[in-house]
C-alpha cells in the first residue's frame, strides 16, 4: 500500500499459527508451558528446538507461513540455515507436504491452525505450542491499484472486497468449519 501497488486494503479475518511436534517432545518444549495462563512461549520453544538440534521442518517457500516462521526465529535470536544446520530442513513445498514430512520424520513445524485441523496424516504429531499472542495470523484483502496496473478489473475486485466485508461475507467466514471447528474469525470493522 505504501508503495502504491494497492488502492484499498481491509482487514477481513484472523486465525492463528501453531507449533506442532512429536508427542515424545525431543526438544523439551512442554517446559515452556505456563499452566496458569494456559499458554506456551513460541520463542522459548524455538530456542529449545535449536539448542537440542531437534529436527524442524520449514516450508522454506517465501509464503506467509514461512515469513512468520523466519520472524519468530529472528525474535528467538536463532538463524538456522538448511545447508549448514542439519536439524533444520526446508521442503520448498506446500503446508500439507511440509506437515507430511514433519510427521514422517518426527519433526517440529509451524503451521496455521486451519491446515492443521484439516491435516489427517498426523502420526505422532500434536500441537506443542499455541495461544501465544505472537502466533496471531491476520488476513486482509487488497485491491490492486488500477492507476498503476491498467489491466486490473477494479470494479470486480471491489465487488469481491465489498462482499467479503459485508455482513453476509463475514457470516460466511464465521460459519466455515472443518470437523466442527471454526477455522477463521471475521474481524472487519467498518471505518
Amino acid at each position: 500500500m505504501q508503495n502504491g501497488f494497492g488502492s484499498v486494503r481491509r482487514m477481513v479475518m484472523h486465525n492463528d499459527f501453531v507449533l506442532v511436534g512429536p508427542k515424545f517432545d525431543p526438544a523439551g518444549i512442554a517446559a515452556t508451558h505456563d499452566a496458569i495462563a494456559a499458554t506456551h512461549d513460541a520463542i522459548a520453544a524455538l530456542r529449545k528446538t535449536a539448542a537440542a538440534k531437534a529436527r524442524f521442518v520449514s516450508r522454506g517457500d517465501m509464503s506467509g507461513t514461512d515469513a512468520e516462521e523466519q520472524r519468530l526465529w529472528a525474535e528467538a535470536g536463532v538463524h538456522p540455515i538448511a545447508a549448514h544446520d542439519l536439524w533444520y530442513v526446508q521442503t520448498g513445498s506446500s503446508m500439507v507436504q511440509t506437515l507430511t514430512t514433519a510427521a514422517s520424520t518426527n519433526a517440529y513445524a509451524l503451521t496455521d491452525r486451519g491446515t492443521w485441523v484439516q491435516f489427517r496424516d498426523r502420526r505422532n504429531l500434536e500441537i506443542v505450542v499455541d495461544h501465544d499472542a505472537r502466533l496471531f495470523n491476520q488476513y486482509a484483502v487488497m485491491l490492486v491499484n488500477s492507476a498503476r496496473h491498467r489491466a486490473v478489473k477494479a470494479d470486480l475486485g471491489m465487488a469481491f472486497i465489498e462482499w467479503l466485508t459485508s455482513r453476509q461475507g463475514q457470516d460466511t467466514i464465521a460459519s466455515y468449519k472443518v470437523a466442527g471447528k471454526q477455522l477463521f474469525f471475521p474481524d472487519y470493522v467498518e471505518p
